[in-house]
């Protein structure tokens, strides 16, 4: 069994498991490597307009050695319902979303079930 309990504060100082993560301070979103779905956070706070971009700092929980780690990322609307999503990872792809800006799909890798 896996438990991991991360928490943000207002001032956005970040904690795994209660202890303080001093080098994700300041990120405003969390990304679980193994689900796409967070990409949803983002992409709603934003509430970008069509052909807008805007930069992320994210908590970027890897997996599976479940550690956070600072990931810098980029959201650009290319149309109501896509997004082009690029990291300093390297890895870039196509965010689909629904009305409610839930991500329904991402690139080849991940479709939401419905």
């Amino acid at each position: 069994m896996v438990d991991v309990r991360i928490r943000a504060d207002r001032r956005r100082r970040w904690t795994i498991n209660g202890r303080p993560c001093p080098e994700v301070e300041g990120c405003e979103d969390v990304d679980l490597n193994f689900s796409p779905s967070t990409n949803s956070l983002p992409i709603r706070r934003l509430s970008l307009a069509v052909g807008e971009r805007a930069a992320v700092r994210a908590a970027w929980l890897r997996f599976p050695d479940f550690t956070l780690h600072r990931l810098a990322q980029e959201y650009h609307r290319r149309s109501r319902t896509s997004y082009r999503y690029s990291s300093a990872s390297g890895f870039s792809t196509v965010v689909a979303v629904n009305g409610a800006g839930l991500v329904i799909r991402y690139g080849r890798l991940w479709k939401a079930v419905t």
